[in-house]
């Protein structure tokens, strides 16, 4: 197949939607998400108006449904917790604060699975045949180095963050930190997450958007990166509202950093049901 007869369609430096002609006729195009999350690409037989969704195998789609179910679930969980937390912290004044710390890092324990299932997810997404309207898929993978690939990136960068997201939360049981020691091992991670998952979302969306501005009201997976990317922008108000002012002590504002982190926590549980429908 010559180039010239592929039309790509790029986020940045990243192919997020490839149309081609097939040998016997017709064309094909392949979505970086709907190969990723549906296993299907999309097939118009030569003479047809209409294009029909190409699948991959049955084991294929079987490994893809799996992986999205646990990532599904564990951010309904991981987000269900979290909004817990901040309620707690918020409206139990008479609950010691370990109860929320402790809440926190449960639900982060589930954000973190559910970050490395969508890792293993985009490692394991079937590929397309350069010649063919038809995705190949190789043996599973627990790891890769990816780079140059959005979906890759985009989840990598979200598992870095809740990776780091549970830095602050193992930190946040310290007790007698002083102020400064507050913002360098709770904040400070707690600031560098909320980044990762923000540069993660803007990701996710220049996948969905194929690298431009773009509102699909009838598109699931859109939906579910929109509702994830407000929820970061929530976690992030959240964090900088936590700072510990040196000269007081005391916290920019706790009401903010609590209703902050609440409404990001249900934000992502909120994705994460969406998600539990966006499969094979």
């Amino acid at each position: 197949m010559r180039n010239s007869e592929e039309c790509a369609e790029r986020a940045g430096p990243f192919i997020t939607r490839l149309t081609w002609h097939l040998e016997e006729g017709g064309t094909a195009v392949w979505e970086s998400r709907a190969a990723r999350k549906r296993g299907t690409l999309a097939v118009r037989p030569p003479g047809a108006v209409e294009s029909r969704a190409q699948r991959a195998g049955p084991a294929t789609l079987d490994r893809l449904r799996r992986l999205n179910g646990v990532a599904a679930g564990s951010f309904t969980v991981g987000g269900a917790l979290f909004a817990l937390g901040a309620a707690l912290a918020q409206f139990g004044a008479e609950r010691p604060t370990s109860t929320s710390a402790t809440i926190y890092f449960i639900g982060g324990v589930f954000f973190t699975l559910g970050g490395y299932a969508s890792l293993v997810q985009a490692i394991n997404a079937p590929r397309r045949e350069s010649t063919a309207g038809a995705l190949t898929t190789h043996h599973f993978r627990w790891w890769s180095y990816e780079p140059g690939r959005i979906d890759w990136l985009s989840t990598f960068v979200l598992f870095a963050g809740t990776l780091v997201f549970g830095v602050n939360l193992l930190d946040s049981f310290l007790q007698g930190l002083t102020r400064q020691q507050l913002n360098r091992l709770v904040w400070a991670p707690d600031m560098i997450g909320c980044l990762l998952f923000l540069i993660s979302g803007h990701l996710a969306i220049a996948e969905i958007c194929h690298g431009r501005p773009c509102i699909h009201r009838r598109s699931l997976g859109w939906w579910i990166v929109a509702v994830n990317q407000v929820g970061s922008v929530l976690f992030m108000v959240s964090a900088v509202a936590a700072f510990t002012r040196p000269e007081t002590g005391s916290e920019v504002s706790v009401g903010v950093a609590n209703w902050g982190t609440l409404t990001g926590a249900l934000c992502f549980a909120v994705a994460g049901v969406l998600q539990a429908f966006e499969r094979p």
